[in-house]
């Protein structure tokens, strides 16, 4: 039985989604003006993980990731760079689709995109303002009225009276209450702009996910995900939106996963530790970076550090070691305690690092296998390929990762060439010689295993 931690009830709760048998899922994804960084890594890998999970339940599942391709951000970036507003958010939604599919995230059902539903923005302003919820400002700025909305709060456990001790309006804004949030921003000079019953001008942020999810899956659905930094104000303000304009409940279970922190420090431009995708994949693995953000429940801080990326590099090592010379095609036949003892990790709040450690005592009893029973040890074997799948990691075969592993030096030939160099010297009994080429091999990052079949190698 499922249990999701809600933090709209902020509890686990058994999760029974609204139609039997089907999820629908809305997960906010990324303004497109730059390079996926470490903080997007996570959001993706965890709703990946989510997905994954869902559909292995049996459930059908439609998932949801929308893309912000048009933001001050973007305009700012475009403006600085000499691009234009499409040239620069098709090249960075190219970049962020090669990043996901690096990671293992597999595709979403449906990935709307902002420009691509101004006509469903528009429609859900107007019906707000039907509905006394927003008002046309004499600066041609749409707001949504916060104190029209009796519920704002709910989800963050906010107080209006205290939000309002700490906030201020600007001299140009022409909002009522300091706490109204803009809806449809009036055209200003050298921006994009679309026509509008409040003029020409464009959608604020928060609108466009509550009309591209009620849009995509209807007013009333199961899950919405997120990083933690936008449980307030941008989740608060789309329950608003949604429930305002609908008169309907807006989302049963909302999942925040918790922020990303580099060596105990908030990740920042400003502190300079900031790390993109790209950046950590010159010096890791994909599958590794994967590993390292499960490796962590999703709604704890997340610490990045090489030693934490190295531990990762070990971890899928050992499992990797454990299906060497296991074939990769087997369908699995045992296992079941395995099965359950991940099931009930999973089952818990998709306790990714309980699940993880289901993998490893299974790679031990694979180890003691490989010593008495090579069928029990195959079928093993394809129990943890199995599982392991559910979680987007090992994917590869475990003879190309064990020996692909990133280090700088030699090629694959020339280390099959120093290896069968140093198993003639052994032959030989030129024990001098071999261990000369097991120092040269060592020093290049590439660990040799002795064994009854012949010597099987590595990169460290």
């Amino acid at each position: 039985m499922l249990k999701i931690y809600n933090s709209l009830t902020r509890r686990k709760d058994v999760f029974v989604p609204i139609i039997p048998g089907e999820v629908r899922m809305y997960v906010c994804g990324m303004t497109v003006y730059d390079y996926c960084h470490l903080g997007h890594a996570r959001v993706l890998v965890v709703f990946d993980t989510v997905y994954r999970y869902l559909r292995q339940l049996g459930y059908e599942v439609i998932y949801v990731r929308n893309i912000t391709d048009i933001d001050d951000k973007i305009i700012q970036r475009a403006n600085a760079s000499g691009l234009t507003i499409d040239d620069l958010t098709t090249r960075f939604i190219h970049a962020m689709h090669e990043d996901a599919s690096a990671l293992g995230i597999l595709p979403p059902s449906l990935e709307p995109r902002a420009t691509a539903h101004l006509d469903q923005i528009i429609a859900m302003i107007a019906k707000l303002i039907e509905k006394g919820h927003a008002y046309c400002a004499e600066n041609g700025d749409v707001y949504y009225a916060v104190n029209s909305f009796a519920n704002y709060g709910k989800l963050s456990g906010k107080a209006l009276s205290d939000l309002r001790a700490g906030a201020r309006v600007e001299i140009d804004e022409g909002k009522r209450d300091p706490l109204d949030f803009v809806l449809w921003k009036a055209a200003k000079p050298d921006e994009p702009y679309w026509d509008s019953p409040w003029g020409i001008g464009r959608p604020g942020w928060h609108i466009e996910c509550s009309a591209m999810s009620t849009h995509c899956l209807g007013n009333h659905f199961d899950l919405h995900g997120g990083g933690a930094d936008l449980q307030f104000p941008h989740h608060e303000n789309e329950i608003a939106q949604a429930e305002g304009a609908t008169g309907e409940p807006f989302v049963n279970v909302w999942m925040h996963n918790g922020f990303v922190r580099v060596n105990e420090e908030k990740m920042s431009k400003s502190l300079g530790n900031f790390f993109t995708v790209r950046e950590i994949l010159t010096r890791y693995r994909a599958e590794e970076v994967r590993y390292f953000i499960l490796s962590s429940h999703y709604r704890s801080p997340l610490n990045y550090s090489d030693e934490q990326l190295n531990a990762a590099r070990a971890a899928l090592t050992r499992l990797y070691t454990a299906l060497r010379g296991l074939p990769d095609d087997i369908e699995p036949l045992g296992g079941e305690s395995f099965r359950a003892q991940f099931k009930m990790a999973m089952d818990d709040d998709f306790n990714t690092p309980d699940a993880l450690a289901v993998l490893f005592e299974l790679a031990r009893e694979i180890n003691r296998a490989n010593q008495t029973d090579r069928e029990l040890a195959i079928s093993l074997g394809a129990e943890l390929r199995a599982l392991a799948g559910q979680l987007g990691l090992l994917q590869e075969r475990a003879e190309d990762y064990l020996r692909g592993t990133m280090t700088d030096g030699l090629s694959d030939a020339e280390i099959i060439n120093l290896v069968a160099q140093r198993d003639a010297a052994r032959r030989n009994k030129d024990w001098h010689e071999a261990d000369r080429l097991r120092d040269e091999l060592q020093l290049k990052g590439i660990i040799l295993e002795d064994g009854a079949s012949g010597t099987q190698w590595r990169r460290g």
